[in-house]
């Protein structure tokens, strides 16, 4: 009997010009977490989506507990014993869990008996995981760290004994990956084997058995992980050395650029979203917002970039309060041309048009720049052109101006978009999450990136959960609980016991 619950051998694939997997080999032992890192692009989420039956091999071979198989969809994989939790979810928001999980695998003509069947099952597997989801709650009014577990327990139901998780903590607070690793471990205890796909070598150090590093498709290093070291994993990721510490020298802020006075925002329900927020940015400072998600930050940010109108309160931009500017345009228009970028949280939905071409997406938001257009019609010459010298700059992979921005992985898209809002040349970048589901090497690029502005006198206001960033890049940083301000520390006096207690909505 093998002591594997996965075997890949040889594994190739092609989509067009570009080599997905090139002779991928990896053996995954039964009842261990196995990590598999990389860069964005480097090929992991198609090799899973290869065991899972997405995809189909071009050469090579799957085993499955020893024996050769042939995985042809994912009701294949199913019946295997393989269940995979993607990246974003696959549920249906307006049904309860209990529908979600037995969705696709009722259990027969007669619905109520395989919900009552169903029920129990459930709770069996809550209890066994301590994945605490009640099973009538509806879908949708969950937050994201319940709507995964929904997900696992979905694999779990069909008889999962292979779960790959594709960057699972990509949506995850703090607290919510923590609760997520505890479940890990007991699947692991019950003797479930566990393939993680991600590139945060925090959590792969915290959680994993063996790490399998991937680079332009290809393994380049199969270790055990007590064997290595954050730097060491890095290194192999990227293939060169990594400073994974921020270089950021002390610095004296200029002048006020950014003061929001007494600001407020009340949605349709009467619930206060923002509560009197009063906070400066200046010149030459990146001043960090922590925060546990869903306590205002995105609001903060969408309301400053002119996306959403504040109940109440002042923006004052170099002096002026923009609430009082008369336009016919857009906000969100007149803030740009005044020389507010933003990069929003969610590039797929707020900063790309994913059926757009890369050299399209270039522009996006700066459609009048005289030098791309003349007389109302865009010069195609120039865009790509400006395209080209974003790809040479933030070295965008593929270096394919013409390429649809969609096919990019996620640290790329990212990549076109601060490309796009520098190059505006703003006074102040707003910026939500830059380096969310982004790998080490382009992490280490975006971070210096935001120093050489902040350095260049630029005011930059950041948002991140990754309270590691919001350390490393910010010189004051302002913690949000419950849509208020609950304290604000220099950066150099800060750490992450203080500002999980401000977070928690413990006051200065």
């Amino acid at each position: 009997m093998t002591d594997f619950a996965i075997e890949l051998n040889g594994i190739c694939k092609r989509f067009g010009a570009v080599q997905a997997n090139r002779d991928v080999s990896m053996n995954i032992a039964k009842g261990s977490i196995h990590g598999i890192i990389g860069e964005n692009g480097a090929g992991k989420s198609t090799l899973m989506s290869i065991l899972y039956g997405y995809y189909q091999a071009d050469s090579g071979s799957i085993a499955v507990d020893g024996k050769t198989v042939r995985i042809r969809n994912s009701q294949e994989a199913i019946r295997l014993g393989i269940g995979m939790v993607h990246q974003h979810f696959m549920l249906v928001d307006n049904f309860t869990v209990l529908e979600n999980i037995v969705l696709g695998a009722e259990g027969g003509l007669l619905l109520k008996q395989g919900l009552a069947k169903a029920r129990e099952h459930l709770q069996a597997l809550n209890r066994d995981y301590s994945l605490e989801v009640d099973p009538d709650a509806i879908v949708g009014e969950l937050g994201v760290g319940l709507q995964q577990r929904v997900e696992i327990l979905k694999a779990l139901y069909r008889g999962a004994d292979v779960l790959i998780l594709d960057e699972p903590t990509a949506v995850l607070t703090p607290q919510e990956a923590d609760h997520l690793f505890c479940i890990l471990r007991a699947l692991r205890e019950q003797g479930k084997t566990v393939i993680l796909i991600t590139h945060k070598l925090r959590e792969v150090m915290d959680i994993t058995d063996a790490v399998s590093v991937m680079r332009a498709g290809t393994v380049v290093g199969n270790v055990r992980t007590a064997d290595v070291d954050k730097e060491k994993l890095a290194d192999l990721m990227v293939g060169r050395k990594v400073t994974l510490k921020v270089d950021k020298a002390e610095r004296a802020p200029g002048a006020a650029v950014l003061d929001v006075r007494q600001l407020c925002l009340t949605d349709a329900r009467g619930v206060k979203l923002l509560d009197d927020l009063n906070f400066q940015v200046r010149a030459g400072e990146i001043v960090g917002i922590a925060g546990v998600s869903g306590n205002g930050q995105s609001e903060l940010l969408e309301v400053l970039a002119g996306m959403l109108e504040p109940t109440s309160g002042e923006i004052r931009y170099q002096g002026t309060d923009l609430l009082q500017e008369k336009s016919t345009q857009p906000r969100a228009a007149l803030y740009r041309r005044k020389g507010i970028a933003h990069v929003p949280e969610d590039r797929s939905r707020e900063g790309l048009v994913k059926s757009f071409p890369m050299f399209e997406n270039a522009i996006l938001g700066y459609h009048d720049d005289k030098s791309v257009s003349k007389g109302g019609l865009y010069s195609r010459q120039a865009l790509l052109a400006r395209t080209r010298d974003f790809i040479r700059q933030f070295d965008i992979r593929p270096d394919n101006a013409q390429l649809r921005v969609g096919l990019l992985s996620g640290g790329n898209q990212q990549k076109v978009v601060l490309a796009r809002e520098i190059h505006a040349n703003p006074d102040l970048l707003l910026i939500g999450q830059p380096t969310r589901g982004v790998d080490i090497g382009a992490i280490e690029f975006i971070h210096k990136r935001l120093v050489e502005l902040r350095d260049a006198g630029k005011a930059i206001l950041l948002v991140s959960v990754e309270l590691e960033e919001i350390l490393a890049l910010s010189d004051r940083i302002l913690v949000m609980a419950g849509g208020q301000i609950s304290g604000e520390v220099a950066a150099r006096e800060a750490d992450t016991v203080s500002l999980g207690l401000l977070m928690g909505g413990h006051k200065q």
